[in-house]
C-alpha cells in the first residue's frame, strides 16, 4: 500500500474525518496554488515577496553569516520566486553555497533542477523530491557544511501550534550549533483580512482543496462526487487559527477501492490550518525549541515576519 493511500484511508477512518494539506500539491494543486498566489485578497505572498525585494542584500548578509561555503535548504520551495531574490544576491557576493530545495511535488523539484541554473548563472541546485525530514538527512548524507535552512511561505502556519513547536525541535535535531534557519509567519492582523485571504472570490481557494478529492479519485480509485462538498474556511481571532473544512452536502457513501466511508448531511473533514502568531509568540516558539532569534524581517505593514533563528 502507498503512503497517500494508507494516510487517506487512516485520516478518512478518524473523528472528525481529515485530509493531510501536503498531498494537496500535485501538479493540478501546484497551478492553482499559483492562482491563489496572485488573487488580490492572498496577501501572505506578496507580503513575504516584500521582504525579499526589499531587503535581499540585508538577508543575504544574515544568512551567509561569515560561513565560508554552506547549503541552502529550502524546505516547501515550491517554484522559489522569492527565494530566488536571495538566491540571486548570495551568487553577486560570491558566496560558495549549493542551493538544495526540498518539495513533495516532483514536478516542481524537476523544475527547479532544470531552470534554476539557466536563470540564476553559477548557481549550484540539488533538488531533493520527497518528506521534508527524509530529505534533511538526505541533505546531511549529501554533504557535511554548515546548513542554513529557509521555512517561508507562513508554512509553518500549516501546523497546530502544538504540532508547530515538534516540527522545530525536529528540524534543531537534524541541525548543529551555529547553523541558521529563516522562519516566514503570518503575523496577527484585522480578521477580515485574514478570512478573505482563505476565501477568495475567484474560488480558487475552493479548488484547491476540492481538488484534493479529485486526486484521491484519479490516483487512488476513489469515486467522491466532489459537488456533493462545500468549502468552508473559518477564523479564530482569540487562538489565531484559520482552518478549512470541507462540509457533505448530503448523507453518503464514499467508496476508495475496497474501502467505503459513510457521511452524513453536514458532516465535515478537516483539511488545513493556517495558524497566525504574534511576534512574542515567534520568539517563545524559538527559545523553546533550541534556536535564539537573532533578526526580524517586515514587510512594510508588518503583515508578515522572516525571522533568523540560530541554533544554540
Amino acid at each position: 500500500m502507498n503512503q497517500f493511500l494508507k494516510e487517506v484511508l487512516s485520516d478518512l477512518s478518524q473523528t472528525p474525518k481529515c485530509l493531510n494539506s501536503k498531498y494537496f500539491y500535485d501538479e493540478t494543486g501546484d497551478r492553482i496554488f499559483q492562482q491563489i498566489m496572485d488573487c488580490p485578497e492572498y496577501y501572505p505572498t506578496n507580503c513575504e515577496m516584500e521582504i525579499f525585494r526589499e531587503n535581499s542584500t540585508e538577508l543575504a548578509t544574515a544568512l551567509k553569516n561569515g560561513f565560508s561555503d554552506f547549503d541552502l535548504i529550502e524546505l516547501g520551495a515550491g517554484d522559489a520566486t522569492k527565494s530566488s531574490y536571495l538566491l540571486k544576491e548570495l551568487i553577486e557576493m560570491k558566496a560558495d553555497f549549493t542551493y538544495m530545495p526540498i518539495d513533495i511535488s516532483s514536478s516542481m523539484i524537476e523544475y527547479l533542477d532544470e531552470h534554476l541554473p539557466q536563470d540564476i548563472p553559477g548557481l549550484r541546485v540539488h533538488g531533493l523530491n520527497g518528506e521534508y525530514f527524509e530529505m534533511l538527512k538526505k541533505a546531511n548524507q549529501i554533504s557535511s557544511k554548515r546548513k542554513v535552512v529557509l521555512m517561508l511561505g507562513g508554512n509553518i502556519g500549516n501546523e497546530s501550534p502544538e504540532n508547530a513547536v515538534a516540527f522545530c525541535r525536529q528540524i534543531r535535531e537534524t541541525l548543529n550549533s551555529g547553523d541558521l534557519v529563516l522562519v516566514g509567519f503570518d503575523l496577527k492582523k484585522h480578521p477580515r483580512t485574514i478570512l478573505a485571504a482563505y476565501n477568495d472570490a475567484a474560488g480558487f481557494t475552493r479548488e484547491f482543496n476540492l481538488n484534493l478529492l479529485h486526486r484521491i479519485n484519479k490516483e487512488l480509485g476513489g469515486n467522491f462526487n466532489v459537488s456533493d462538498f462545500e468549502h468552508y474556511p473559518c477564523y479564530d481571532p482569540g487562538s489565531g487559527a484559520c482552518k478549512s473544512y470541507l462540509i457533505s452536502r448530503t448523507n453518503q457513501k464514499v467508496y476508495i477501492g475496497d474501502r467505503h466511508f459513510e457521511f452524513q448531511e453536514h458532516e465535515v473533514i478537516y483539511m488545513e490550518i493556517s495558524q497566525k502568531y504574534s511576534i512574542a509568540q515567534t520568539e517563545e516558539m524559538a527559545v523553546e525549541t533550541g534556536f535564539k532569534p537573532i533578526q526580524h524581517f517586515f514587510d512594510h505593514k508588518k503583515w508578515f515576519l522572516d525571522t533568523v533563528w540560530q541554533c544554540i
